[in-house]
């Protein structure tokens, strides 16, 4: 894989982790993902859910994982990649684990539904692993390809649930807590009724308090939070 193809993939983020990913509603699915990981485990992964479900979490945590035994991983964003056409997929089947987020913004386009089914069966003869997120299951798809909806299909499938309130407001407190913050219940429900329930959207929040509190020293209070986001 060439230098440019490299700088293409996604920087991974330190704090995606599987112990970083939290929400009991999905600690099965975690489980089985962890458990699909490697050599050992499944020649494709298709994580399915909704945008605030943490999919690209749990693939750059995979990527974390392979890096960290010593393995090679690149992770992709579709939205990042389409752009710039199917051929940038060229020869990343030589990483021991492909990971390739929101792939469903290219199913229905022949081209990179070509790539893709090539890339996969490169991967899977070098006895690579291909790791995706799609928004919904390969069967909810619009294919062109008939052979690509076959080879998602026979992936390992694991659905992911949307968060409940109680499951945001721990991965709120766990981040804080990483930050060296403590969010109280209390302000933690403050934030929940005015923010939007977003994950992302909860978590810039956070960013945004965390850069003011350190500024001004401060608490994490309701006031100290009125005041900083204008509520």
């Amino acid at each position: 894989m060439s230098g440019a193809q490299l700088t293409l993939g996604v920087l991974l983020r330190d704090a995606a982790r599987w112990a970083n990913f939290h929400g009991e509603r999905n600690a099965t699915a975690v489980s089985l993902i962890r458990g699909g990981c490697g050599s050992d485990g499944h020649p494709l992964v298709v994580i399915c859910g909704d945008e605030d479900t943490g999919k690209s979490h749990l693939l750059q945590a995979a990527c974390h994982d392979y890096e960290q035994s010593g393995r090679s991983a690149v992770c992709f964003s579709l939205a990042e990649l389409e752009e710039l056409g199917p051929q940038a997929l060229s020869g990343v089947e030589a990483m021991d684990l492909i990971a390739l987020d929101d792939v469903h913004l290219v199913i229905g386009q022949p081209d990179w539904e070509e790539a893709l089914f090539h890339l996969y069966n490169r991967a899977r003869d070098l006895g690579h692993q291909v790791m995706i997120t799609l928004d919904n299951t390969p069967s909810s798809q619009t294919f062109v390809l008939a052979d690509l909806r076959s080879r998602f299909q026979e992936g390992l499938l694991v659905q992911l649930g949307t968060y409940r309130d109680d499951d945001r407001i721990t991965i709120l407190q766990a981040r804080a807590e990483q930050r060296g913050l403590v969010l109280s219940d209390e302000v933690a429900g403050f934030i929940m009724r005015r923010s939007s329930r977003r994950l992302g959207a909860l978590l810039s929040v956070l960013d945004q308090l965390d850069e003011n509190s350190l500024r001004a020293q401060r608490r994490l209070t309701i006031p100290f939070v009125k005041s900083v986001m204008g509520w």
